[in-house]
C-alpha cells in the first residue's frame, strides 16, 4: 500500500474526515483501496500494441513504425485469405516484407508536391471511396468487410488512412513506370503465338490476333511494369539512406 497512499493527501484527508465526523483511519483506507481498485481496472484496459520494425530511407528525420496491429491488418484485408485464424509466422513475415516495400514507396512518394485545389482533393477521395467500395465487393459485402475489420480492431478511420496510402502509392507509381512500359508488335505476336500457335488445328475456337491484341498488350505492359516496380524496390532496399530495424520478430 505504499504506493497507493502517496494517492490519499494527509491534509486532504483530515479536513474531509473532520468534516463528516468519520475517524481518519478507516476513511483513509476505503479511499486508498478505491484509489487502488480504479488503478489496477484502468490498467487492465490498456492493451499495448507491439513495435515490430522501424522502416527508413534517410529522407526523413523520424521513420515510420510498423506495428503488430499494421500486420494484422494487412492480411485482414487480403480478400483470399481466411478470416479469424491467428496469423502464422510465416504469413506475418511476408505481411512485413509487404509493409516494409510499401512504406519505402510511400516515402518516395512523399517527396513529390501535392496538389492542394479543392478538385485535386476532391477527387483524391472520391478515388479513396472507390477503392474501399472495391475492396468491399471483393468481400462480398460491406458487412463481411467489417466484420473482418472488427475482428481485428481496425476501425473505419484508420482503413481509410490505410486506403488513401495506397492511392498515393498507386499513382506514384503510375506516374514514375506506366508511361514508360511500351510494349512494341513484335512482343504482342510473339505472346499470341506462344498462347495459341499450338492450339491450331486442334478444333477449338482460336481468337485471331486481332481479337486477342488488346488483352495480351494489357498483360505485357502490367508485367513490365511488376518488373521495373520490383527493381525499384530492389534499389530502395538497398541505397545508402535506406534502414530497416527489426525491434520484435514474428
Amino acid at each position: 500500500m505504499k504506493n497507493a497512499n502517496r494517492n490519499c493527501p494527509s491534509s486532504w484527508l483530515q479536513r474531509v474526515s473532520t468534516s463528516l465526523l468519520l475517524p481518519l483511519g478507516p476513511l483513509l483506507f476505503a479511499l486508498c483501496t478505491l484509489l487502488l481498485a480504479l488503478s489496477i481496472s484502468a490498467n487492465a484496459q490498456v492493451v499495448s500494441d507491439k513495435a515490430v520494425a522501424t522502416v527508413t530511407n534517410g529522407a526523413q528525420t523520424i521513420p515510420d513504425l510498423i506495428t503488430y496491429s499494421d500486420l494484422e491488418w494487412q492480411l485482414a484485408l487480403e480478400p483470399g485469405r481466411a478470416g479469424g485464424a491467428r496469423p502464422a509466422s510465416p504469413e506475418l513475415n511476408q505481411a512485413l516484407k509487404t509493409l516494409e516495400d510499401q512504406l519505402l514507396i510511400l516515402q518516395e512518394a512523399r517527396k513529390l508536391p501535392l496538389a492542394e485545389t479543392n478538385e485535386a482533393q476532391k477527387e483524391f477521395e472520391d478515388t479513396v471511396k472507390k477503392r474501399r467500395d472495391e475492396l468491399a465487393q471483393a468481400f462480398g459485402s460491406r458487412a463481411r468487410l467489417e466484420e473482418r475489420m472488427s475482428r481485428v480492431g481496425l476501425t473505419s478511420e484508420q482503413l481509410d488512412t490505410i486506403l488513401r496510402d495506397r492511392v498515393t502509392i498507386e499513382r506514384y507509381l503510375a506516374f514514375r513506370f506506366r508511361a514508360f512500359a511500351l510494349v512494341s508488335a513484335r512482343e504482342i505476336s510473339d505472346r499470341y503465338e506462344n498462347e495459341y500457335g499450338r492450339l491450331r488445328n486442334s478444333g477449338k475456337i482460336v481468337p485471331t490476333l486481332e481479337q486477342a491484341r488488346d488483352r495480351i498488350e494489357h498483360d505485357l505492359t502490367e508485367e513490365k511494369i511488376a518488373e521495373e516496380i520490383d527493381k525499384f524496390i530492389d534499389n530502395l532496399r538497398d541505397q545508402p539512406g535506406t534502414e530497416i530495424v527489426i525491434l520484435n520478430p514474428v
